[in-house]
């Protein structure tokens, strides 16, 4: 009987360190997203949120016009080729900003601002912060158009696009470092997992 207590401490002991554990790996990990938040924003220029915000307006244009773009040229030029990647890369996209707002609602991470008063964002975005939306869905274009097309002229500046999506988000003020790793490797993900629609 004494044993089997002394089994059953030890295994509280060993949850409840495990929880602390994580919890301190937690802080730290915010401590690190706070403080890179905090230093962008110290940092800011006219010139550069400017452009920052024009990349971040710049999601629609890839996600939607990327694929309707690749569309219409397969119906004008009859390429069933390029209407079977157009699908895909729309596919990719679609899936991605469905887990990204899936994920959204389980995690409900605050936004940035509203967690740490000393973070100032250039404006206030609404709903939840991880993973970011803008993030996930310009990687998961990015990617599945350079698995459908993996040339250098399409690889580099897909990602250069998606990967400065990413860091205007952080920029601004609007999402964590966290939100925008993960928000790139789920969007990767995506488009890496329906890559059998590709032609």
């Amino acid at each position: 009987m004494l044993k089997r207590l002394k089994h059953i401490v030890l295994a509280q002991i060993i949850i409840i360190s495990s929880f602390a554990q994580q919890a301190k790996a937690q802080s730290r990990l915010q401590k690190f997203d706070d403080e890179i938040l905090i230093d962008l924003a110290d940092h800011r220029t006219p010139a550069q949120t400017g452009f920052m915000r024009f990349m971040s307006n710049t999601l629609p244009y890839g996600d939607i016009g990327i694929p309707v773009g690749m569309m219409a040229g397969g119906i004008i030029g009859k390429d069933q080729e390029l209407r079977q990647n157009a699908l895909y890369v729309a596919s990719s996209t679609f899936v991605t900003a469905g887990l990204t707002a899936l994920i959204k609602v389980i995690v409900k991470r605050p936004r940035p601002f509203i967690s740490n008063i000393k973070i100032v964002p250039v404006y206030r975005a609404r709903d939840y912060s991880f993973p970011s939306g803008h993030t996930s869905t310009a990687f998961s274009t990015a990617t599945a158009v350079s698995i459908a097309y993996p040339k250098w002229y399409v690889i580099a500046p897909s990602f250069l696009w998606a990967g400065t999506v990413g860091y205007s988000r952080m920029y601004l003020g609007v999402h964590y470092p966290t939100d925008v790793g993960t928000g790139a490797l789920l969007g990767a993900g995506s488009a890496v997992g329906l890559s059998f629609m590709k032609k």
